[in-house]
C-alpha cells in the first residue's frame, strides 16, 4: 500500500509540474491583467498543493506547516489585489 501511494504521488507531482508550466505561460501571455492575476493566483495555490504532496512524499510534517502559512499569504494577497483593482488604492483600514 505504501508503494502505491508513492507511485500515485509521483504521477500527481508530474501533473502539477505540467500545470505549473501552463500557468506560467498564461501569466506571461495573458491578454488582460485579470488573466494574469488569475494565473498567478492559480499558480500560488498550485504551489501550495505541490508542497503538500512533497511533504507527504518525503514524510516531512514541517513542510506541511509552511503550506498553511503560504496559503494564508496567498489569500491576503488575493484580497489586496482585488481591492486595488476595484478602488485603485490599497488602504489597510
Amino acid at each position: 500500500m505504501d508503494e502505491l501511494i508513492t507511485r500515485v504521488v509521483e504521477v500527481v507531482i508530474l501533473l502539477y509540474l505540467v500545470s505549473t508550466l501552463m500557468f506560467l505561460i498564461r501569466t506571461v501571455r495573458g491578454p488582460t491583467i485579470f488573466d494574469r492575476v488569475l494565473a498567478v493566483d492559480a499558480l500560488s495555490y498550485d504551489l501550495a498543493v505541490f508542497m503538500s504532496l512533497l511533504a507527504l512524499y518525503l514524510g516531512e510534517p514541517l513542510l506541511a506547516v509552511s503550506v498553511v502559512i503560504l496559503t494564508l499569504w496567498i489569500y491576503a494577497l488575493d484580497i489586496i489585489v482585488s481591492k486595488y483593482m476595484e478602488y485603485e488604492e490599497v488602504s489597510i483600514w
